[in-house]
């Protein structure tokens, strides 16, 4: 059985902005944990070919906003939205990072496109949940 909750417009477009702020903000820290990993002379290479830096930004905003509208469904469909979210995005973050532990690359790349899913993980995460009910 779903419960369906009102959200006012105004609540719903105050979660939406500060969704998408949070994924403005994530996409510009991903490719700066990337470009300093790569100064200091960390590859991103992976299967042999390099992931450009700002590839990191382009799909931190993707999915960071795909989490966005997540939340915002929730919002209307979930009986407790806000731990709906953090626990769907929690065991989301954490399946994200499977294919980065088989990615074939170097023990220090898989740990820095690890690291970049937790960046952006704890910048959108906890500001779309504190606009969650």
């Amino acid at each position: 059985m779903t419960a369906t909750y009102a959200t006012t417009p105004t609540r719903t477009a105050a979660l939406f902005g500060t969704g998408v702020l949070a994924a403005v903000a994530a996409s510009a820290a991903t490719p700066i944990v990337a470009a300093a990993a790569q100064a200091i002379g960390i590859s991103l290479d992976v299967g042999g070919a390099p992931i450009p830096v700002l590839g990191f930004g382009t799909l931190t905003a993707l999915f960071s906003l795909i989490g966005v509208v997540m939340a915002v469904v929730m919002a209307r469909v979930a009986r407790r939205p806000r731990s709906t979210f953090v626990r769907t995005t929690v065991v989301l973050t954490a399946l994200s990072l499977v294919p980065d532990l088989i990615a074939p690359a170097a023990p220090t790349t898989k740990v820095l496109l690890m690291l970049t899913h937790l960046v952006a993980a704890a910048i959108v995460i906890p500001a779309v949940a504190r606009k969650l009910a």
